[in-house]
């Protein structure tokens, strides 16, 4: 940040930007904890992580108790997503602030949670200091995607494109965690590394691809990724 990170009063430093995490994963969520306490140690615009939360129940009471400035919240959790959460508790806080780090890079994902109101989408190969500044700008109002993640939703939104995607009924059919790791899969990925990728255990894993199977009615791995790069997963 530059000299913006002081107000417009006489270059007093910013008050510090308030985070609550929402991720079902506590060792992911110590890490974002440390990787925003390390960047912004010692910045005129400072980052405070006020709280955390590993479900959509959790998060509502933690927001409402904490009153953050940012809410960074995953996409995909066992209780919900974060479109659930938005839904759950913008009325309530206007004033918050929603950016979704995911895993994912989907773009229903992506335009699922925009739609319900989140100012950004980051996915979680964002470095530490880049992360940083997303929270900081969307703070400030402006809105922060991943590169490739703009596109998702300057199309979903043009009216050249249309409003909505194109719905696929045997797509649809999928939970958003079965797409997760069906797009790895078709990207060549090993079952060990997809769940090492999603935080997940093999054994997880290896459940999800036999349901996308039984629901595809397809044979293998081979066909599951003609399948999904037919539909533009991967």
């Amino acid at each position: 940040m530059t000299s913006a990170d002081n107000d417009d009063t006489g270059g007093t430093p910013r008050r510090p930007v308030r985070v609550f995490l929402v991720d079902d994963h506590a060792l992911f969520r110590t890490g974002v904890r440390a990787e925003l306490d390390s960047t912004t140690a010692g910045s005129t615009a400072q980052i405070v992580v006020v709280g955390e939360a590993g479900s959509i129940g959790e998060a509502v009471a933690g927001i409402a108790r904490h009153q953050p400035d940012v809410v960074l919240l995953d996409v995909h959790m066992p209780d919900g997503g974060g479109a659930e959460l938005l839904r759950r508790v913008r009325r309530a806080h206007p004033e918050v602030v929603f950016l979704a780090l995911s895993v994912s890079d989907a773009a229903e994902d992506v335009i699922a949670v925009i739609r319900a109101g989140a100012r950004g989408y980051v996915t979680k190969t964002i470095s530490g200091q880049e992360l940083a500044g997303a929270v900081l700008r969307v703070a400030d109002g402006d809105p922060v995607f991943s590169p490739r993640l703009a596109g998702f939703v300057l199309d979903a939104f043009s009216d050249r494109k249309g409003a909505t995607p194109v719905s696929d009924p045997e797509l649809d059919l999928l939970t958003p965690r079965e797409r997760d790791v069906l797009r790895l899969l078709a990207r060549g990925y090993a079952y060990k590394e997809i769940a090492s990728e999603l935080f997940i255990s093999v054994k997880t894993v290896e459940t999800h691809v036999s349901s996308v199977l039984r629901k595809t009615q397809l044979s293998n791995r081979y066909e599951l990724s003609r399948w999904a790069t037919d539909r533009r997963l991967v």
